[in-house]
């Protein structure tokens, strides 16, 4: 009788329970990447110098004579490789937990939450939910995806003042910025760089764009709130995660000037950001500046901040390392220089179709290429100019291709495993990419199948 128990209750546990240790996933992805340099030849496209950007050039794709060869071993050596590659995202993660350990014994953070949540009313949690979406949808649409790392940590916070756990707060965040992101019409990783390979006015064609961002952040919002509130996680005992009642929450002297300080670091990362290009390695030093301040004045002596720092970043090591197995993928790619060819393979997939049905086909590429090729720019760079001639021939519009390319390229960010940046963020969120997956899937589908009625009505009004 123990036994047949024991066989109904493991029959019984969620998909998402039996799910492999990320690094396991990761490295299964990993094993199955080498496998396909067996059967996909070695290819590449012609590339020229256009404007100061290497750009390739349509209908030069041919097979490599001497295909390079990849051996078991090379899986191992990848890793190592991976790891040195997302260097700046590992850092950034490691500097990112020690500020907001900080911030965590600082306690500044946690009480201007409760502060604010208590004025407000935990019985509006929903409309916090929501606002918090849309907050993090307009950073992720004016200042991009990898620039929000460090904001993760904070809706955490607020998602666990108002009764929630970490995990909604982390697809608050992250979810909300990715959506900015991946559907911001104006994007300068994407549709800038699309449009510029185009010949088309930057960030033309916004109206379209900016009524599916919107949706798209309203779909998110009703889905947290529906779903995602509901979804079993690490809390089951009715804690909070706070420290105190929200009513017992106050702002002292050093509360308010570290404060101060975070948020004026802040502004000093947009400014980098927009006037400088500052990006993951300039961003990640004004991290360590912001810990060290943001310690002085909290009387923290100069070893205090190292350990805090050291505590901190302690915590987000299983995360980081994950991004860095991650980007062991990339390598074998390169190695075996299989990535044109699946490129080729797939930008082939949408002549000889009714237009609109292409469009969208046009957008399933590019996610699928997306895992392949994980930056945005360099995706542009890499197939508008075969897909924008593609547009040319069947009919379609350059900007209705643009948009396919950013629908395809952006919303994968949320869920490929390549994506350094969603990796990093969940990380710092204390989510692991197995339970970030079983609740962002079923949006995904809502998102996508939004995202898909946009492309077909944007065909059927000459977008």
């Amino acid at each position: 009788m123990e036994m047949t128990n024991q066989i109904n209750t493991t029959s019984k546990r969620p998909w998402y329970k039996s799910m492999p240790d990320p690094m396991v996933l990761i490295f299964g992805i990993l094993v199955a990447t080498y496998l396909l340099t067996f059967v996909v030849p070695s290819g590449a496209f012609e590339r020229a110098v256009v404007d100061g950007r290497t750009t390739v050039i349509p209908e030069s794709f041919a097979l490599l004579a001497d295909a390079p060869s990849v051996h078991v071993f090379d899986i191992f050596v990848a890793i190592p490789k991976g790891l040195i590659s997302a260097a700046p995202y590992l850092f950034i993660v490691f500097i990112a937990g020690g500020l907001f350990h900080i911030l965590q014994r600082s306690g500044a953070l946690e009480n201007a939450i409760g502060v604010a949540v208590n004025r407000v009313g935990v019985q509006n949690r929903n409309l916090i939910i929501t606002i918090g979406t849309f907050i993090y949808g307009f950073f992720g649409v004016a200042v991009g995806f990898e620039n929000n790392i460090a904001l993760v940590p904070v809706a955490v916070l607020i998602s666990a003042a108002v009764g929630y756990s970490s995990l909604v707060g982390t697809v608050m965040a992250v979810g909300g910025i990715g959506i900015g992101f991946a559907l911001s019409p104006i994007n300068p990783y994407t549709v800038g760089v699309a449009q510029g390979i185009a010949e088309l006015p930057t960030f033309s064609g916004a109206g379209l764009r900016t009524a599916l961002v919107l949706a798209s952040l309203a779909l998110l919002s009703l889905f947290i709130c529906k779903k995602v509130t509901k979804m079993d996680f690490v809390e089951q005992d009715g804690n909070t995660g706070l420290q105190k009642d929200l009513s017992e929450y106050t702002m002292n002297r050093e509360n308010k000037l570290t404060l101060i300080a975070f948020v004026a670091g802040l502004g000093v990362m947009l400014y980098g950001v927009f006037a400088n290009g500052w990006y993951i390695n300039e961003i990640a030093g004004l991290f360590l500046l912001m810990a060290i301040i943001i310690g002085v004045i909290n009387k923290m002596n100069a070893n205090e901040i190292v350990k805090e720092m050291m505590i901190g970043a302690s915590g987000v090591t299983a995360g980081a390392l994950v991004i860095g197995v991650a980007a062991s993928i990339q390598v074998i790619l390169d190695q075996a220089q299989i990535i044109d060819t699946i490129v080729n393979a797939l930008s082939s997939l949408i002549q000889d179709m009714p237009i609109a049905i292409s469009a969208i086909v046009a957008s399933v590429v590019q996610g699928v290429i997306n895992l392949f090729v994980p930056s945005g720019s360099g995706q542009a760079m890499v197939t508008m100019p075969i897909l924008i001639p593609v547009a040319d021939l069947v009919g379609m519009s350059r900007q209705l291709m643009i948009t396919a390319f950013q629908v395809g390229d952006g919303l994968t960010n949320l869920i490929v495993p390549t994506s350094g940046g969603t990796l990093a963020m969940l990380a710092l969120g204390r989510v692991s990419y197995e339970q970030w997956l079983k609740a962002i899937l079923p949006f995904m589908l809502m998102v996508y199948a939004l995202s898909w009625v946009a492309l077909f009505i944007g065909q059927v009004i000459g977008y």
